[in-house]
C-alpha cells in the first residue's frame, strides 16, 4: 500500500464580497491591450480584483473604481477603470442607431434583432458599443493619442487606465477654472489630438468639455463607443460639427478666443 503524499493541504483565502480573481488570464490574447504593456499592468495569476465604488453612472454604461492587486505583494497593484455596457436595460436606442450607421454585423439574426428592437437585439447593441470603445481605444492609444490605456475586454466589460490627480480620480474639463496659461496649452493639445483623430478618417462624435479629463500637464479624451467614420457615417459630419461647437463654446466662455467653424473648416481639410 502506497503511503500518501508528504504534504499538508493549506485551502487558498476566500474572496470577499466585491472581490474576484483576476480575469487576465480568462480573456483571449486580443482581448488584452496593445504590447508592450504599460509596467503598472498586473497580469500575475494570484493577483484578485476588488471593487471600490462607483465612478459614474451613464445611460449605456457604468463606471466602477477596481483594484487588481496580489496580495501581501505591494510592488504588484494598480486601480483600473471597469467600464460596464448594459444589456437588456440599455436605453436611449434611437440615439445609438445615429452613430452605428454605417457599421456592419456580421450575422443576420444579429441585424434582425438588433431592427426589432428586441431583448436580444438590445444585448446586441450593447456587446457592439463595448467592442467599439474598445477598438478605438486599442487603435488610439499606440499612436500616442491622449486617451486611457485599454487594459483588457471581457463581453460588456472594459477595463482601462484610471487617470487620477492628488489622489482622486481626474476632474472634468468643465469642472475647471484654469488660468489663461493653462487654458492656452489645453487648447492647443486638444486641438492636435482633434487633428490626429481626424487624419485617422474619425471622429470622436460626443466631444465636450464633460468627456475630457483635465490634468495640469495633459488632457485626455474619453468615452468613445460612439466614434464615427467619416467617410462610411452619413451622419459624421454633423457630429464632428458639433464637437467643434461643443468644445469652442466651453474654451470662449473660459475667456479664450477660439472659433468653432474656424476649427471645423481645420478639421475637414485635414480629412479631405
Amino acid at each position: 500500500m502506497r503511503e500518501p503524499f508528504p504534504f499538508e493541504y493549506v485551502p487558498t483565502d476566500e474572496l470577499t464580497e466585491g472581490q474576484r480573481w483576476s480575469t487576465w488570464h480568462d480573456v483571449e490574447r486580443l482581448c488584452r491591450g496593445p504590447e508592450p504593456h504599460p509596467d503598472w499592468v498586473v497580469t500575475d495569476r494570484a493577483a484578485v480584483d476588488t471593487e471600490l465604488g462607483v465612478i459614474k453612472s451613464g445611460k449605456e454604461a457604468d463606471c466602477f473604481l477596481l483594484e487588481r492587486a496580489v496580495p501581501d505583494d505591494p510592488r504588484r497593484h494598480s486601480l483600473l477603470v471597469a467600464k460596464r455596457y448594459r444589456t437588456a436595460e440599455h436605453r436611449d436606442f434611437s440615439r445609438s442607431e445615429a452613430y452605428t450607421d454605417g457599421r456592419s454585423v456580421r450575422r443576420s439574426r444579429d441585424m434582425r434583432a438588433i431592427k426589432k428592437k428586441s431583448s436580444y437585439g438590445k444585448q446586441v447593441v450593447a456587446g457592439q458599443w463595448a467592442v467599439a470603445e474598445w477598438n478605438a481605444l486599442c487603435r488610439l492609444y499606440p499612436l500616442g493619442l491622449p486617451v486611457p490605456y485599454p487594459v483588457q475586454i471581457d463581453g460588456t466589460e472594459i477595463l482601462m487606465e484610471y487617470v487620477e490627480l492628488d489622489g482622486a480620480a481626474a476632474p472634468r474639463l468643465a469642472n475647471t477654472r484654469p488660468d489663461h496659461d493653462q487654458l492656452r496649452q489645453w487648447w492647443e493639445q486638444l486641438v492636435e489630438a482633434m487633428e490626429l483623430i481626424t487624419e485617422l478618417g474619425l471622429a470622436h462624435g460626443d466631444l465636450s468639455p464633460y468627456n475630457i479629463l483635465a490634468l495640469p500637464e495633459r488632457l485626455v479624451i474619453i468615452d468613445l463607443p460612439q466614434m464615427v467614420d467619416l467617410y462610411g457615417n452619413p451622419a459624421a459630419m454633423d457630429f464632428l460639427h458639433r464637437d467643434c461647437v461643443n468644445v469652442c463654446t466651453w474654451f470662449t466662455r473660459r475667456g479664450l478666443d477660439v472659433d468653432a467653424e474656424e476649427l471645423f473648416a481645420r478639421l475637414v481639410a485635414v480629412a479631405w
